[in-house]
């Protein structure tokens, strides 16, 4: 299988033909690669148009969905991210790419230890990796320049918005109900809150004290 190709392929089709142009985000997605994210079994379809399973009743992204976000957050090269969900570790590692630091969180310790293995495999070096309870954030290493929340959440929780900077400081997260979701996306300019909305998406939901019960 000719990962490089199909790669490139969903790079144009997917993603640069939906309007995700932005440079750097477009070689943190050429740079890692999604087939190593997805079980053996599904190797072949790891740059279609779709989600995957990952096991544990969680997904990886649709590729367009994790470009699209990753462009929205406007992530700098000294930017510190915190991440809620890692999932399989696929956004995890396109943050990796483009952020001084990357803390990542997932409820499920069984997905958290088999994403540290699939990053610390490609050589990347600058995640930080927890097993537990997101929905409350990382507060030890706060303030974050960046927080994204890949899963959908009821509402942003308070606890996460604290642990944000305020001066410039962004969240994205697909808030709504468990069957369809906004993604949301919070900036502070000098203490000012603005909110704006994106896009409807489907993400498995978040568990945890602030998510779905």
């Amino acid at each position: 299988m000719d990962y490089d190709f199909l790669k490139e392929k969903m790079i144009k089709q997917q993603i640069e033909a939906r309007g995700v142009n932005d440079k750097r985000v477009i070689a943190a997605v050429r740079a890692v690669p999604r087939h190593e994210f997805v079980p053996e079994e599904d190797m072949d379809y790891a740059y279609d148009d779709a989600p995957l399973p990952v096991g544990c009743g969680q997904t990886i992204s649709q590729p367009y969905i994790v470009a699209l976000m990753t462009e929205m957050l406007k992530i700098k090269q000294d930017s510190r991210v915190l991440e809620i969900g890692t999932g399989s570790g696929y956004q995890t590692a396109v943050l990796s790419r483009m952020a001084k630091e990357v803390y990542t969180v997932e409820i499920v310790e069984t997905l958290s230890s088999r994403a540290k293995d699939t990053i610390e495999n490609l050589k990347i070096t600058n995640v930080h990796f927890k097993a537990g309870d997101g929905s409350s954030g990382w507060p030890e290493f706060a303030p974050y320049n960046r927080i994204i929340i890949t899963a959908a959440a009821p509402d942003i929780p308070a606890e996460l918005e604290s642990q944000l900077d305020t001066n410039g400081g962004i969240i994205i997260a697909p808030v709504g109900n468990m069957l369809v979701q906004r993604l949301v996306k919070i900036k502070y300019v000098k203490l000012k809150k603005e909110v704006t909305y994106g896009i409807n998406v489907v993400f498995v939901p978040m568990h945890g004290q602030y998510g779905f019960k």
